[in-house]
Protein backbone atom coordinates (compact mmCIF):
# COMPACT_ATOMS: atom_id res chain seq x y z
CA UNK A 1 0.00 0.00 0.00
CA UNK A 2 1.13 3.52 -0.20
CA UNK A 3 3.26 5.16 2.22
CA UNK A 4 0.78 7.77 2.54
CA UNK A 5 -1.70 7.68 5.77
CA UNK A 6 -4.27 9.29 3.58
CA UNK A 7 -4.45 6.61 1.30
CA UNK A 8 -5.45 3.65 3.36
CA UNK A 9 -7.36 1.50 0.91
CA UNK A 10 -7.17 2.77 -2.86
CA UNK A 11 -10.51 0.68 -3.60
CA UNK A 12 -12.49 2.76 -1.47
CA UNK A 13 -11.38 5.62 -4.39
CA UNK A 14 -12.16 3.70 -7.47
CA UNK A 15 -15.23 4.43 -9.07
CA UNK A 16 -15.99 3.00 -12.18
CA UNK A 17 -12.95 3.84 -14.63
CA UNK A 18 -11.97 6.75 -12.52
CA UNK A 19 -9.68 6.85 -9.55
CA UNK A 20 -10.24 10.29 -7.31
CA UNK A 21 -6.82 11.41 -5.75
CA UNK A 22 -6.97 14.60 -5.41
CA UNK A 23 -6.77 16.83 -2.34
CA UNK A 24 -4.99 13.37 -0.81
CA UNK A 25 -2.00 15.74 0.36
CA UNK A 26 0.01 13.08 -1.71
CA UNK A 27 3.71 13.67 -1.97
CA UNK A 28 4.27 10.75 -4.71
CA UNK A 29 1.88 8.54 -6.81
CA UNK A 30 1.34 5.61 -5.36
CA UNK A 31 2.35 3.69 -8.70
CA UNK A 32 2.07 0.04 -7.04
CA UNK A 33 -1.50 0.66 -5.87
CA UNK A 34 -2.72 1.95 -9.65
CA UNK A 35 -1.01 -0.69 -11.50
CA UNK A 36 -3.37 -3.04 -9.49
CA UNK A 37 -6.62 -2.00 -11.23
CA UNK A 38 -5.46 -2.12 -14.97
CA UNK A 39 -9.12 -0.92 -15.82
CA UNK A 40 -9.42 2.43 -13.44
CA UNK A 41 -8.01 4.46 -16.95
CA UNK A 42 -9.31 7.58 -15.44
CA UNK A 43 -6.92 8.99 -12.22
CA UNK A 44 -7.16 12.52 -10.62
CA UNK A 45 -4.23 13.27 -8.80
CA UNK A 46 -4.99 17.36 -8.61
CA UNK A 47 -4.57 19.51 -5.63
CA UNK A 48 -1.54 17.15 -3.92
CA UNK A 49 1.88 18.42 -3.45
CA UNK A 50 3.68 15.86 -6.04
CA UNK A 51 7.00 17.10 -7.12
CA UNK A 52 8.07 14.86 -9.31
CA UNK A 53 6.91 11.42 -11.14
CA UNK A 54 8.45 8.25 -11.01
CA UNK A 55 9.66 6.20 -13.96
CA UNK A 56 7.26 3.70 -13.09
CA UNK A 57 4.29 5.67 -13.47
CA UNK A 58 5.27 5.62 -17.45
CA UNK A 59 4.46 1.79 -17.14
CA UNK A 60 0.91 2.57 -16.57
CA UNK A 61 -0.07 1.99 -20.02
CA UNK A 62 -3.96 2.08 -19.59
CA UNK A 63 -4.11 5.45 -18.28
CA UNK A 64 -6.41 7.87 -20.89
CA UNK A 65 -6.86 10.54 -18.66
CA UNK A 66 -4.99 11.99 -15.98
CA UNK A 67 -4.95 15.03 -14.12
CA UNK A 68 -1.95 16.54 -12.41
CA UNK A 69 -3.62 20.21 -12.01
CA UNK A 70 -1.77 22.19 -8.94
CA UNK A 71 0.87 19.92 -7.90
CA UNK A 72 4.48 20.91 -7.86
CA UNK A 73 6.02 19.24 -10.51
CA UNK A 74 9.34 20.59 -11.67
CA UNK A 75 9.63 17.51 -14.49
CA UNK A 76 8.47 14.89 -15.75
CA UNK A 77 9.81 11.56 -16.33
CA UNK A 78 11.94 10.91 -19.85
CA UNK A 79 9.72 7.77 -20.06
CA UNK A 80 6.46 9.70 -20.57
CA UNK A 81 6.49 8.78 -23.77
CA UNK A 82 5.38 5.11 -22.83
CA UNK A 83 2.10 6.12 -22.02
CA UNK A 84 0.68 5.64 -25.66
CA UNK A 85 -2.79 5.70 -24.55
CA UNK A 86 -3.12 8.72 -23.06
CA UNK A 87 -5.61 11.28 -24.43
CA UNK A 88 -6.13 14.03 -22.03
CA UNK A 89 -3.69 14.96 -19.42
CA UNK A 90 -3.93 18.05 -17.16
CA UNK A 91 -0.89 19.70 -15.98
CA UNK A 92 -2.24 23.44 -14.92
CA UNK A 93 -0.23 25.29 -12.27
CA UNK A 94 2.56 23.23 -12.24
CA UNK A 95 6.54 24.17 -12.02
CA UNK A 96 7.07 23.06 -15.20
CA UNK A 97 9.82 24.68 -17.89
CA UNK A 98 10.74 21.98 -20.34
CA UNK A 99 8.89 18.67 -21.17
CA UNK A 100 10.98 15.36 -21.84
CA UNK A 101 11.41 14.76 -25.80
CA UNK A 102 9.61 11.40 -25.76
CA UNK A 103 6.32 13.47 -25.19
CA UNK A 104 6.60 13.67 -29.10
CA UNK A 105 5.67 9.80 -28.95
CA UNK A 106 2.04 10.73 -27.30
CA UNK A 107 -0.03 10.23 -30.22
CA UNK A 108 -3.30 9.91 -29.21
CA UNK A 109 -2.98 12.75 -27.08
CA UNK A 110 -6.02 14.98 -28.21
CA UNK A 111 -6.30 16.93 -24.71
CA UNK A 112 -3.28 19.44 -22.61
CA UNK A 113 -3.16 22.04 -20.66
CA UNK A 114 -0.01 23.94 -19.78
CA UNK A 115 -1.25 27.09 -18.06
CA UNK A 116 0.44 28.54 -14.91
CA UNK A 117 3.72 26.89 -15.44
CA UNK A 118 7.06 28.77 -15.99
CA UNK A 119 7.67 27.61 -19.69
CA UNK A 120 10.47 27.92 -21.96
CA UNK A 121 9.73 30.63 -24.57
CA UNK A 122 9.57 28.15 -27.49
CA UNK A 123 7.56 25.72 -25.63
CA UNK A 124 5.27 28.34 -24.08
CA UNK A 125 4.37 29.97 -27.93
CA UNK A 126 3.31 26.09 -29.54
CA UNK A 127 1.33 25.78 -25.76
CA UNK A 128 -0.83 29.28 -26.63
CA UNK A 129 -4.08 29.40 -24.03
CA UNK A 130 -6.18 26.83 -22.76
CA UNK A 131 -9.39 28.49 -21.90
CA UNK A 132 -11.38 26.10 -23.63
CA UNK A 133 -11.83 22.74 -24.97
CA UNK A 134 -10.70 23.81 -28.89
CA UNK A 135 -7.81 25.62 -27.30
CA UNK A 136 -6.67 22.97 -25.38
CA UNK A 137 -7.21 20.73 -28.12
CA UNK A 138 -5.13 23.23 -30.18
CA UNK A 139 -2.70 22.89 -27.26
CA UNK A 140 -2.28 19.45 -27.56
CA UNK A 141 -1.74 19.52 -31.41
CA UNK A 142 0.45 22.46 -31.24
CA UNK A 143 3.23 20.55 -28.46
CA UNK A 144 3.18 17.73 -29.94
CA UNK A 145 4.21 18.69 -33.42
CA UNK A 146 7.13 21.61 -31.54
CA UNK A 147 7.93 18.16 -29.52
CA UNK A 148 8.50 16.13 -32.64
CA UNK A 149 10.47 18.83 -34.05
CA UNK A 150 12.92 18.87 -31.04
CA UNK A 151 13.03 15.54 -31.38
CA UNK A 152 13.53 15.17 -34.76
CA UNK A 153 16.58 17.97 -33.82
CA UNK A 154 17.72 15.37 -31.06
CA UNK A 155 17.64 12.57 -33.93
CA UNK A 156 19.65 14.45 -36.10
CA UNK A 157 22.36 15.09 -33.30
CA UNK A 158 22.21 11.90 -32.37
CA UNK A 159 22.89 10.98 -35.77
CA UNK A 160 25.82 13.19 -36.70
CA UNK A 161 26.54 12.25 -33.21
CA UNK A 162 26.91 8.40 -34.40
CA UNK A 163 28.33 9.52 -37.45
CA UNK A 164 31.10 11.25 -36.10
CA UNK A 165 31.79 8.37 -33.49
CA UNK A 166 32.18 6.24 -36.57
CA UNK A 167 33.99 8.78 -38.70
CA UNK A 168 36.49 8.30 -35.26
CA UNK A 169 36.19 5.06 -35.17
CA UNK A 170 36.84 4.58 -38.93
CA UNK A 171 40.05 6.95 -38.60
CA UNK A 172 41.04 4.95 -35.50
CA UNK A 173 40.90 1.66 -37.19
CA UNK A 174 43.13 3.72 -40.14
CA UNK A 175 45.53 4.31 -37.79
CA UNK A 176 46.01 0.96 -36.75
CA UNK A 177 46.11 -0.54 -40.58
CA UNK A 178 48.74 2.02 -40.92
CA UNK A 179 50.72 1.20 -37.77
CA UNK A 180 50.27 -2.67 -38.36
CA UNK A 181 51.58 -1.59 -42.06
CA UNK A 182 54.28 0.14 -41.23
CA UNK A 183 55.25 -2.40 -38.42
CA UNK A 184 55.44 -4.96 -41.66
CA UNK A 185 56.94 -3.08 -43.91
CA UNK A 186 59.71 -2.54 -41.13
CA UNK A 187 60.06 -5.93 -40.57
CA UNK A 188 60.49 -6.83 -44.16
CA UNK A 189 63.26 -4.22 -43.90
CA UNK A 190 64.98 -5.58 -40.87
CA UNK A 191 64.44 -9.36 -42.20
CA UNK A 192 65.86 -7.73 -45.40
CA UNK A 193 69.19 -6.50 -44.14
CA UNK A 194 69.54 -9.04 -41.81
CA UNK A 195 69.27 -11.53 -45.11
CA UNK A 196 71.79 -8.75 -47.10
CA UNK A 197 74.64 -8.66 -43.51
CA UNK A 198 73.76 -12.81 -44.05
CA UNK A 199 74.88 -12.55 -47.69
CA UNK A 200 77.92 -10.54 -47.11
CA UNK A 201 78.91 -12.53 -44.18
CA UNK A 202 79.02 -15.58 -46.04
CA UNK A 203 80.91 -14.06 -49.32
CA UNK A 204 83.25 -12.93 -46.90
CA UNK A 205 83.51 -16.40 -45.98
CA UNK A 206 83.63 -17.73 -49.29
CA UNK A 207 86.08 -15.01 -49.90
CA UNK A 208 88.74 -16.03 -47.46
CA UNK A 209 88.40 -19.53 -48.32
CA UNK A 210 89.28 -18.65 -52.01
CA UNK A 211 91.70 -16.12 -50.76
CA UNK A 212 93.28 -19.40 -48.06
CA UNK A 213 93.28 -21.72 -50.82
CA UNK A 214 95.42 -19.31 -53.07
CA UNK A 215 97.50 -18.86 -50.69
CA UNK A 216 97.88 -22.57 -50.26
CA UNK A 217 98.62 -22.81 -53.95
CA UNK A 218 100.66 -20.20 -54.35
CA UNK A 219 102.98 -21.12 -51.25
CA UNK A 220 102.78 -24.84 -53.19
CA UNK A 221 104.23 -22.86 -56.43
CA UNK A 222 106.80 -20.90 -54.83
CA UNK A 223 108.02 -24.11 -52.78
CA UNK A 224 108.64 -25.94 -55.88
CA UNK A 225 109.90 -22.57 -57.60
CA UNK A 226 112.46 -22.20 -54.75
CA UNK A 227 113.57 -25.47 -54.19
CA UNK A 228 114.71 -26.05 -58.06
CA UNK A 229 117.57 -23.94 -58.16
CA UNK A 230 118.93 -25.19 -55.03
CA UNK A 231 121.60 -27.61 -57.15
CA UNK A 232 122.73 -24.44 -59.57
CA UNK A 233 122.80 -22.70 -56.19
CA UNK A 234 124.95 -25.32 -54.95
CA UNK A 235 127.31 -26.09 -58.22
CA UNK A 236 127.74 -22.30 -58.07
CA UNK A 237 129.21 -22.35 -54.31
CA UNK A 238 130.84 -25.12 -55.33
CA UNK A 239 132.92 -23.34 -58.06
CA UNK A 240 133.41 -20.23 -56.00
CA UNK A 241 135.20 -22.64 -53.18
CA UNK A 242 137.24 -23.87 -56.08
CA UNK A 243 138.13 -20.88 -57.68
CA UNK A 244 138.96 -19.21 -54.38
CA UNK A 245 141.48 -22.43 -53.41
CA UNK A 246 142.58 -21.52 -56.77
CA UNK A 247 143.74 -18.25 -56.52
CA UNK A 248 145.11 -19.20 -52.54
CA UNK A 249 147.09 -21.92 -54.52
CA UNK A 250 148.64 -19.29 -57.35
CA UNK A 251 149.11 -16.45 -54.08
CA UNK A 252 151.00 -19.50 -52.29
CA UNK A 253 153.37 -20.34 -55.62
CA UNK A 254 154.07 -17.40 -56.04
CA UNK A 255 155.02 -16.56 -52.53
CA UNK A 256 157.58 -19.50 -52.34
CA UNK A 257 158.70 -18.80 -55.65
CA UNK A 258 159.46 -15.39 -54.93
CA UNK A 259 160.76 -15.89 -51.22
CA UNK A 260 162.45 -18.43 -51.53
CA UNK A 261 165.46 -20.50 -52.37
CA UNK A 262 162.90 -22.10 -55.58
CA UNK A 263 163.09 -18.74 -56.44
CA UNK A 264 165.79 -19.83 -58.96
CA UNK A 265 163.81 -22.83 -60.38
CA UNK A 266 163.05 -23.24 -63.79
CA UNK A 267 159.35 -23.53 -62.69
CA UNK A 268 159.13 -20.31 -60.61
CA UNK A 269 160.75 -18.39 -63.38
CA UNK A 270 157.20 -17.40 -65.24
CA UNK A 271 155.95 -17.11 -62.17
CA UNK A 272 157.90 -14.59 -61.28
CA UNK A 273 158.06 -12.99 -64.50
CA UNK A 274 154.11 -12.64 -64.16
CA UNK A 275 154.59 -11.26 -60.54
CA UNK A 276 156.40 -8.68 -61.75
CA UNK A 277 154.66 -7.70 -64.78
CA UNK A 278 151.36 -7.64 -62.15
CA UNK A 279 153.34 -5.27 -59.68
CA UNK A 280 154.41 -3.38 -62.62
CA UNK A 281 150.71 -2.80 -64.43
CA UNK A 282 149.01 -2.18 -60.41
CA UNK A 283 151.99 0.55 -60.34
CA UNK A 284 151.23 2.41 -63.65
CA UNK A 285 146.89 2.24 -62.56
CA UNK A 286 148.53 3.39 -59.42
CA UNK A 287 149.52 7.13 -60.96
CA UNK A 288 146.81 6.76 -63.16
CA UNK A 289 144.30 6.70 -60.75
CA UNK A 290 146.52 9.65 -59.04
CA UNK A 291 146.33 11.64 -61.63
CA UNK A 292 142.38 10.96 -62.06
CA UNK A 293 142.33 11.63 -58.69
CA UNK A 294 143.40 15.24 -58.96
CA UNK A 295 141.57 16.11 -62.06
CA UNK A 296 138.40 14.99 -59.92
CA UNK A 297 139.67 17.40 -57.04
CA UNK A 298 140.48 20.20 -59.27
CA UNK A 299 137.09 19.90 -60.55
CA UNK A 300 135.03 19.93 -57.93
CA UNK A 301 137.13 22.77 -56.40
CA UNK A 302 136.33 25.15 -60.17
CA UNK A 303 132.41 24.44 -59.58
CA UNK A 304 132.17 25.14 -55.47
CA UNK A 305 133.48 28.23 -56.62
CA UNK A 306 131.57 28.86 -59.70
CA UNK A 307 128.87 28.12 -57.23
CA UNK A 308 130.14 30.42 -54.66
CA UNK A 309 130.06 33.65 -56.95
CA UNK A 310 126.95 32.68 -58.94
CA UNK A 311 125.18 33.04 -55.25
CA UNK A 312 127.45 36.25 -54.67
Amino acid sequence: MSKNSKVLNLRDKISGNEVDLSLSNLTEVPVRELALFPKATVVDLSCNNIISLPPEFCNLTHLVKVDLSKNQLICLPDELGNLVNLQHLDLYNNKLTVLPVSFSQLRSLKWLDLKDNPLEAGLAKAAGDCLDEKQCKQCASKVLQHMRALQDEVDRAREKRLLKEKELERKKEARKREKAEEKEKRRKEYNAHMAALAAQEQQKKKNEEKKKKNGQAAGDKKVVVESAPKPRRSLIGLMFKLLLLLLLGLVGVAAVCRMTDLQREAVCVPVNVAVDDGLTWAKRQEVVVRQLLQNLSSAAKEFLESTQTSKN
